[in-house]
This record gives structure tokens, sequence and C-alpha cells, in this order.
């Protein structure tokens, strides 16, 4: 096997990289655990996320908290399951076999991503995930306003591009175009409560309790990219508008615990570095830092993991394009970068168990 150092990138802000290298990291430390958007690139830190959520954090006894939006939203619902390794796997299959045919469309991709969910989701799996004692969850989705709750194509490039432009000033002004929803399980309560751990304060935040009726609507409306994919209407039991990708405020969602709560955050990651919002990606000052990430502990693939990958990086979206009619080879390559990240999971657990993360971990 690889030295840990090699294939894995551990870092950490000043409180969790003191505490890591004080005592070390044990599941009792973590307090929450955040997942980015990305698509296609959560393949490439599958499993890891398995090993974590169904080998490493099943003996914790307090509750923690899991985060994510679009792809990130989805991994979390498997995450909260009976049986996390086995609802990760039926996520990778669905996620990996997805099939198109000719010109692609909003609606095609929409009706694939139900069948995926409709994998993932069976009946009986959202009552485990609403009922889960251990893991509380809790995925973003964005209420649009202005041109961008159209569904005219030619309104909603105009308003991303209105957005982008804004965002170069401040990210601030990204709420004149999005209202952050957060839909979360029974017993996710706000501030103040003694139960919800995570500051979400930096743009105004509705929160939605998630049921049976609007599970599946308000996942899907997770990772509805604009433009790309059909938005999602009215949600039962949320505010009405049109729903899209939470990815578009919160690109890899990153928020600090609230002062007072004990803990650590745990972000295990396909990239080493964390971009807030979706239209920072260009903005090399925009990236997660300081106060921000102060107890926060990023664990990603290594720039040596990913040249051994297939094409030499990791899975993305835009590899529906590249391999459009010849989805064989597109199943292949993904297969084999979610098959090689089961070594990440085997090191994180060494490094973690053994103690090694205290030497290998670095500041942000």
């Amino acid at each position: 096997m690889a030295e840990t150092s090699d294939l894995l990138v551990f870092k950490a802000g000043k409180t969790a990289l003191a505490h890591i290298r004080e005592k070390g990291l044990q599941p009792s430390d973590i307090r929450a655990v955040l997942g980015a958007s990305g698509a296609a690139k959560w393949l490439a830190i599958y499993g890891l996320d398995r090993m974590i959520f169904s080998r490493w954090l099943n003996s914790a006894e307090k509750e923690i908290y899991i985060l994510g939006t679009s792809i990130g939203a989805w991994k979390m619902s498997a995450a909260a399951q009976a049986d996390p390794a086995r609802a990760f796997d039926r996520l990778k299959e669905a996620y990996i076999h997805q099939r198109y045919r000719g010109r692609v469309t909003p609606e095609q991709i929409t009706t694939e991503s139900l069948k995926i969910l409709d994998i993932l989701l069976p009946p009986e799996k959202i009552r485990e995930i609403l009922t889960n004692p251990r893991f509380r969850l809790g995925f973003a989705a964005v209420r649009c306003r202005g041109v961008m709750a159209a569904e005219n194509k030619a309104a909603q490039i105009a308003g991303m591009g209105a957005a982008f432009m804004m965002n170069l000033a401040s990210r601030s002004t990204q709420s004149l175009f999005f209202r952050r929803t957060l839909f979360h399980s029974p017993g996710f309560h706000a501030p103040g409560s003694g139960h919800w751990p995570l500051d979400m304060d930096d743009f105004p935040t509705t929160r939605v309790v998630l049921d049976r009726e609007n599970f599946k609507y308000a996942l899907l409306a997770s990772g509805s990219i604009p433009v790309i994919m059909d938005g999602i209407a009215d949600i039962p039991a949320a505010p009405k508008g049109m729903y899209r990708d939470g990815g578009i405020l919160d690109y890899h969602p990153v928020f600090p615990l609230d002062q007072g709560r004990e803990g650590l955050i745990l972000y295990p990651h396909f990239y080493p570095e964390i971009t807030p919002g979706w239209f920072d990606k260009k903005i090399s000052g925009r990236r997660a830092k300081g106060s921000l990430v102060d107890r926060t502990i990023l664990v990603a693939p290594s720039p040596a993991f990913v040249a051994g990958l297939p094409w030499g990086r990791i899975p993305d979206r835009k590899d529906f394009t590249r391999f459009h009619g010849n989805d064989d080879e597109r199943f292949r390559v993904w297969q084999t970068a979610a098959e090689r990240s089961l070594e990440l999971g085997n090191l994180f657990l060494e490094a973690v168990e053994n103690g090694r993360i205290r030497d290998i971990v670095r500041p942000f």
C-alpha cells in the first residue's frame, strides 16, 4: 500500500490543527461533516466517503450534522441511511450508468436524475434518514429571484451573467438573485435552540423540515443546475418559488461552528481547497481561509493520486460530452476512478487510527 502522505492531503484550520497535533483525531471529535457540489467529481472520493461513514463515524455517540449541496447533498442522503456502505454503492452505480441518446435536453437530464434518486431512495430509506439518531441531514437549494426563476433558457443565461458580474464586486450581491433554503431532517433546529451547530448567517437562510412528501423534490432541486436542468417549482412545505442547484451559492459549502460549540468539522473533498461560491471559481482570492475554516479538517486526494486515474484527472460533468456516444468507455473510466478511491478510505482509516495524521496534517 502507498504511503498516506503520497495519496491523501490533510489540511486543518488553526484550532483543528492544534487539536490534531496534540491529540490526534477521534470520531467523537467530529460535530459536522460537509459535502461539496461537483457532479461526477464525487466518484474520486466515493471510497473515502464510504469508509468515513460506514466504518469510522459509525461509532460516534454524539449527533453529527451532515450537510451538502448538489451531489454533496445526494451523498449525504446515502450517509444518513441505516447501511451507508450499501447506500453509497447504490448511488455510485446509478450515477455512473446514466445514459443519454441524441440531443441532450434538460428534461432528459432531469429524468435520469430522478432514476438515480429512485435507486438511492426507495420509500423505506427516506424513513431511515428522517429518523436517523446519529446523522442529522441537511442540504441546501436556492430559491431564485427575478429572471433566474424563469424556465426560459435565454432568461436564465442572462441572469447567470448578471450574477457573475455582480459577484466580481462582492459575494454578498448574490442575495439579489438567490435565497438559500436549508432543507433538514426533523430535530435540525435553528441557532440558539441547542441543536444547530453551524453559523449560516452569511446569507438569509430559510429552513424547511423534510418529510416523505417533499424529500425527493428538495434533493432534486439541490442538484438542478441552471440552464442544464429543469428547476423545481413550489416544493411542499417550502416558500413558493423556483428552486435550483444549491451549489450556485454554496459551491463548496463552508460554515464555521457557532461560538461556544465544541467539536470539529470534517470535510472529505475532491480538491485540496474550498471555493465558497460557484462564481468564485475564477477568483483566486475567493478561497476559504482564516476563521471560516478554524475548526475544519479537509481530506482530499493528492495530485499523485489524481495523476494515477484514467486520463490523469478526476471525473467531471464534461465527460458526458467527451464520451458522448461511447457510454461504455465513460462507464469504464468512472468505475476505475471509484474503485481506486477505495484505497483513500483505507489510508484515511490508517492515518487516524495509528496517529500518523499528527505528522502529515498541514495548515490551510
